[in-house]
């Protein structure tokens, strides 16, 4: 199959091109800039230049593919706090990659996130079957099962918060790493009872894979290896690998501790993959979050992705 990669050469991208070229598929990897380009052609990939805000060449992009991997996001807007502005971008690229494969029939898949429902009120585990009406990056979410009606085998791979691994740079571990290294102790709110569900991103890229290949139009699949770990067993990994007390902070000391991510500190998020595995025989077969922690390498200062 040929494939049509955004974000080809970012955290997800990085493992989910060398998973479709082992399995046999070609890619094309959207590319900003030419060091993305040239980490796509030592992969193995072609490069397809451009970015979100070219929506004809997205188009043009998907229209020769078999089929497309959305996982380009503008994270770089968003942590600059324009948020709105990169949920709309994302929007707008979905529209187009959509306009271009109605009617062909051809696989579509897109990235969603656990995270978004945190807040929702669940009182068990998230699902595959649990959706929201609308919101930021819900509505991304629902167009694209919604193209289903246009002729697209679309679906949605909903990430969890931590999706770790060697490859793992920019997100929420490295982050909260930074913040424990600057703060002198590793910390956690409350009793830190509060559970996240993590991925290993190599288990992540298989799912892509999978769903590429076979999933069913209009599904939602969770990538989901530990269903909640709590957030005191994740400080007191942190706590571990850079040799700092863990101690517990009050709710009123959060925001002053994580500053904008103080509500993701504090968010309770369980989220299970049960259907996903069922439907598509995937299964999580890579190391936990917490025994990566305890490899060291997030710790170190490897070289960073490119986008």
């Amino acid at each position: 199959m040929h494939v049509f990669v955004t974000g080809a050469s970012g955290h997800i991208g990085s493992a989910v091109v060398p998973e479709l070229l082992a399995a046999g598929h070609q890619v094309v990897g959207l590319a900003r800039s030419d060091k993305a380009a040239a980490a796509l052609i030592a992969a193995g990939a072609g490069v397809h230049r451009g970015d979100l805000d070219d929506l004809n060449g997205l188009a043009a992009a998907a229209a020769a593919a078999d089929g497309v991997i959305h996982l380009a996001f503008k994270h770089d807007a968003m942590f600059s706090g324009d948020f709105d502005g990169a949920v709309a971008a994302d929007l707008r690229a979905i529209e187009a990659l959509g306009d271009a494969l109605a009617g062909t029939g051809k696989p579509l898949v897109t990235t969603s996130g656990t995270a978004l429902f945190a807040f929702a009120g669940l009182q068990d585990a998230l699902t595959e079957d649990y959706a929201l009406d609308a919101g930021p990056r819900i509505d991304a979410e629902n167009a694209v099962v919604a193209l289903t009606e246009r002729g697209i085998r679309s679906s949605v791979v909903r990430l969890t918060p931590t999706v770790h691994s060697t490859l793992d740079r920019n997100g929420f571990i490295p982050t909260f790493i930074s913040i424990a290294r600057s703060k002198g102790v590793a910390a956690y709110v409350g009793d830190g009872a509060n559970r996240w569900p993590a991925v290993h991103t190599l288990d992540a890229a298989r799912l892509y894979r999978l769903a590429l290949e076979s999933a069913p139009a209009g599904s939602r699949l969770h990538a989901v290896g530990d269903e909640g770990i709590t957030f005191r067993q994740i400080t007191e990994g942190i706590g571990r690998g850079l040799n700092l007390p863990v101690v517990s902070i009050p709710p009123t000391e959060a925001e002053a501790h994580f500053g904008f991510l103080s509500a993701h500190a504090q968010a309770d998020n369980p989220s299970s993959s049960t259907r996903t595995q069922d439907l598509l025989g995937w299964e999580p077969v890579q190391p936990g979050l917490i025994e990566d922690l305890g490899q060291g390498h997030y710790f170190d200062a490897p070289p960073t992705t490119t986008n």
